[in-house]
C-alpha cells in the first residue's frame, strides 16, 4: 500500500455494498465480485462433503470435531479476510459463539480461485494465513478441476498433495474421509 494513503478502516468496510465481498489487506480495501456459478458451485460441494466433520461426534460414523463455515468474517491483525471456507477444531475453539466476526484464526482454510482473485488468494491471503499459523490451507480452482492441498510448516506453507479432475482424495486435515472431487466442478 501506498505509505501516503489512508489506511482502510472497519467503517470503510462496512460502507462496501453488500453485492461485494469487502476485505481489508495490508491497510487496503479491497472487494470483489459475488462468485460465478463454478466458484459458488464449488464452494458448496466442499462445505456438502465436509459435512461429517461438522457434526457432532456420536453422530454414527461420523468423524465431528470441527466448526466448518462459509464466508466466515476472519479478523487477524489488522487484516480482515473472508475466504471462501474456514474450519476450526473443536478442540481450539469449543463453543461457537454468536458473533459477527472470528478473531482466533481458523486451522483450516478453502479459498475457491476466481480468475478475478488468484493472485490476491495466492500472494496476500496465503502470506496472512502463514502469520496467523492456519495449519492447512486449500487452494481450489474450479475453471482448472484442480484442488491444492497445503499444510503450514514453521511460516512456510509446503505442498501436502496436488489433484485434479474426477480423483477420489484423502486431504490433510480432513484425510479421515475420502472425497470425490469430481463433485465439485460444473459440468462443462
Amino acid at each position: 500500500m501506498d505509505p501516503a494513503r489512508r489506511r482502510a478502516t472497519y467503517e470503510d468496510l462496512l460502507q462496501v455494498s453488500d453485492l461485494l465481498i469487502a476485505e481489508i489487506i495490508d491497510g487496503e480495501l479491497i472487494t470483489s465480485p459475488r462468485p460465478a456459478s463454478p466458484h459458488a458451485y464449488a464452494a458448496s460441494a466442499i462445505m456438502q462433503d465436509l459435512g461429517p466433520f461438522a457434526r457432532r461426534r456420536g453422530g454414527g460414523d461420523s468423524p465431528g470435531g470441527w466448526w466448518i463455515l462459509f464466508e466466515p468474517e476472519l479478523h487477524l491483525g489488522a487484516d480482515i479476510l473472508v475466504p471462501d471456507l474456514a474450519g476450526w477444531r473443536r478442540e481450539h475453539l469449543p463453543v461457537l459463539e454468536n458473533v459477527a466476526y472470528f478473531q482466533q484464526a481458523p486451522d483450516w482454510a478453502c479459498e475457491v480461485i476466481s480468475p478475478s482473485t488468484g493472485r490476491l488468494d495466492r500472494v496476500r491471503k496465503m502470506a496472512i494465513y502463514a502469520r496467523e499459523q492456519v495449519s492447512h490451507l486449500w487452494l481450489v480452482e474450479p475453471l482448472l478441476y484442480t484442488l491444492e492441498v497445503y499444510r503450514l510448516e514453521g511460516l512456510r506453507w509446503v505442498v501436502a498433495s496436488t489433484h485434479g479432475g474426477a480423483e477420489m482424495v484423502r486431504a490433510e486435515p480432513f484425510e479421515t474421509v475420502e472425497l470425490d472431487i469430481s463433485r465439485w466442478w460444473l459440468e462443462s
